[in-house]
C-alpha cells in the first residue's frame, strides 16, 4: 500500500508539473527570461551611465590591461613533452609574432561584469495532501537539449506537499549534473571558503583563483561576485596590481576601482611603472563614469587632455595628489631636456 501511495504520488506530482507547462508555457517562459535577465531590467534605470560593456569603456579598459607575450604565454604545469624548434627567416618570424599577438588578444579578453542574479522563490502549488508521503524531495527537470539553460524548467517538490520552482544553486547544480561542462565541480572546491583564499593570496595566485572562478561559477552568481570581489580587494589592499596586469582580469580590477572611487594606488602604480599613458587612459575612465565628479567638471570646463587630465585629477579628486604632481614634473623636466638636446643637436 505504501508504495501504491508513492507511485501515485510521483504521477500527481508529473501530471501537476505538465499541467504547469502545458496551461502555463507562454507565462513561464516569459517569467525565466524576466527573471534570468533582471541585470538588463535594472540596468535601463541608470541608463545614462556608462556600461562594463560599453565599446569606449572597453577599449580603455583593453589599452590599460597591456599585452605582455612572455607573460600571457608564460610556462604552466603540465606533462613534460620534448621541446620543438625551428629555422624562421627574419619574415617568418614577423609572422609568427604577429600570429601570436592574435591569440594573445582572444586570451585577454575580458570575463563580463554583471549584477547578482536575482533569488528565485516562485512556488507553483501547495498540496497539503501530499504532506509527509515521503522523507525525500522531488527533482522535476526538462532535459530537453535545445532550451537555454536559464530558460530549462526545473521544479522541486517539497516533502510538504509543496510544488516550487528550483533555487539558483539547485539549478546549477542540476544543469552540471545533466549537462556537465568540463573542469566544473557539482560542490564548489575548499580553495573558494575565505580562510583558504587568504592562504592562496598569500602566495599571491590571485590569477589562478579568479580562472578557476570563472570555469566554476556563472559571472552573475553570488559566488561568482563574491570571489571576484575578494581577490580584487587583497590586490587593493596590498598593492599587487602587476599579479594581474596583462591578464584577462586585469579589466575586471580596473572597472570595480574606478565604480568605487579608488583608484589612487592604481594609478600611483602605473606611474611608477612609468605607464603615463596608462594612468591619463584610467583618469578618462574615471571621468566618465562618474561625469558629476568635480575633477570631471573641471576637465570637461578645460578641455583637458593628456597629462592636463592627471593634474586636474590630482588636484581634485586624488588623496595622493603630491606623489602624482611630482611624477608630472619630473616627466615635464624629461621632456623639455629632451626637446634642448634635439635642438642643440641640429
Amino acid at each position: 500500500m505504501a508504495a501504491l501511495g508513492t507511485a501515485r504520488w510521483l504521477l500527481r506530482s508529473y501530471l501537476c508539473v505538465k499541467h504547469v507547462q502545458k496551461s502555463h508555457r507562454a507565462s513561464v517562459k516569459c517569467g525565466v527570461r524576466t527573471l534570468c535577465s533582471g541585470t538588463q531590467c535594472s540596468a535601463h534605470s541608470d541608463s545614462a551611465k556608462p556600461k562594463f560593456t560599453d565599446a569606449a569603456v572597453q577599449d580603455i579598459l583593453t589599452r590599460i590591461t597591456g599585452l605582455d607575450l612572455q607573460k600571457v604565454f608564460r610556462p604552466i604545469k603540465q606533462e613534460l613533452k620534448p621541446p620543438t624548434y625551428k629555422l624562421m627567416t627574419d619574415e617568418q618570424l614577423e609572422q609568427a609574432v604577429a600570429v601570436a599577438t592574435e591569440q594573445a588578444k582572444k586570451l585577454l579578453q575580458m570575463p563580463p561584469v554583471l549584477q547578482e542574479r536575482t533569488p528565485i522563490n516562485d512556488v507553483l502549488s501547495e498540496d497539503k495532501i501530499l504532506d509527509g508521503m515521503d522523507t525525500a524531495k522531488y527533482v522535476f527537470t526538462d532535459i530537453t537539449y535545445n532550451i537555454p539553460h536559464r530558460e530549462r524548467f526545473i521544479v522541486v517538490r517539497e516533502t510538504n506537499g509543496t510544488l516550487r520552482k528550483a533555487t539558483w544553486k539547485e539549478r546549477d547544480r542540476l544543469v552540471q549534473v545533466y549537462f556537465p561542462k568540463e573542469g566544473r565541480k557539482l560542490t564548489a572546491p575548499l580553495i573558494f571558503k575565505q580562510d583558504n583564499l587568504k592562504i592562496v593570496f598569500s602566495q599571491d595566485r590571485h590569477e589562478d583563483v579568479l580562472d578557476l572562478c570563472l570555469v566554476q561559477f556563472d559571472p552573475d552568481s553570488s559566488e561568482f561576485i563574491r570571489v571576484h570581489t575578494t581577490t580584487y580587494e587583497d590586490v587593493e589592499k596590498h598593492g599587487k596590481y602587476e599579479l594581474l596586469h596583462s591578464t584577462r582580469h586585469f579589466g575586471g580590477l580596473a572597472w570595480y576601482l574606478v565604480t568605487a572611487r579608488r583608484v589612487d594606488g592604481l594609478i600611483e602604480d602605473m606611474l611608477k611603472r612609468e605607464r603615463l599613458q596608462d594612468a591619463v587612459s584610467l583618469v578618462s575612465l574615471f571621468h566618465m563614469v562618474h561625469p558629476h565628479s568635480e575633477s570631471a567638471q573641471e576637465a570637461a570646463s578645460q578641455q583637458a587632455t593628456g597629462t592636463e587630465l592627471l593634474k586636474i585629477y590630482a588636484q581634485k579628486e586624488s588623496q595622493r595628489s603630491g606623489y602624482i604632481e611630482l611624477v608630472l614634473q619630473a616627466h615635464e623636466q624629461t621632456a623639455a631636456e629632451g626637446s634642448a638636446a634635439r635642438l642643440t643637436c641640429s
